[in-house]
């Protein structure tokens, strides 16, 4: 009797693929809520951004803090590079999500007006980014059992 075996191997950890999912998902949360506060200009909108602002860096902080250790033990070993482009795009999301949240501590309409809504669109590409070069490495192989 024949059958397919399926192996699939990611390059990231599973964990730190959990931990990455938080930015992927609060940036652009924050995002929206900037733009729903620049159409509204009801403070709670700021307020909300502020909050997911601040999940997204925590969680951007252990998904930094991962990548540096992965660079030089585990999975990553064999990439060098992929795992360099990689650190850089996450400092860079991290390094801007802590500007973007001091820009949001700010009062009032300057907490978000257009330098912190470029700040929520760059944080919100960075991750995407960082999503899509963790994942590329991930391949499937299939053998007859």
């Amino acid at each position: 009797m024949d059958r397919t075996v399926t192996h699939s191997r990611s390059s990231v950890n599973p964990m730190h693929a959990i931990l990455l999912a938080f930015p992927v998902a609060l940036y652009p949360s924050a995002l929206l809520s900037d733009i729903a506060y620049l159409n509204t200009a009801e403070i709670q909108w700021s307020n909300f951004s502020s909050w997911l602002i601040a999940g997204a860096d925590f969680f951007a902080g252990l998904v930094l803090a991962w990548a540096v250790i992965g660079l030089f033990v585990g999975r990553a070993g064999h990439a060098r590079d992929r795992g360099t482009l990689y650190l850089g795009v996450v400092a860079a999301m991290f390094i801007l999500g802590v500007i973007n949240a001091f820009q949001h501590a700010r009062d009032g309409w300057h907490s978000v007006e257009t330098f912190g809504l470029v700040l929520s669109v760059l944080c919100t590409i960075l991750a995407f980014v960082a999503a899509s070069i963790a994942h590329r490495g991930a391949y499937s192989v299939e053998k007859r059992a």
